[in-house]
């Protein structure tokens, strides 16, 4: 249940959001705004990658 989690909220978050909007207030807000946005979400796709298949077995 813990691994399904977040996948979901991926999910829903993906299905959520309209990639024209977001594009659109990205552009508005500038580049360096954009550029730290990407590199926040693949901060967070990775952490949440490690989370879900690279856990301590303990």
């Amino acid at each position: 249940m813990k691994k399904l989690m977040p996948l979901t909220l991926i999910t829903l978050l993906a299905t959520t959001f309209s990639s024209c909007g977001l594009i659109e207030g990205i552009f508005k807000a500038g580049m360096w705004t954009g550029i730290i946005i990407v590199v926040l979400a693949i901060a967070l796709v990775v952490w949440l990658a490690a989370k879900l298949f690279g856990g301590r077995k303990d």
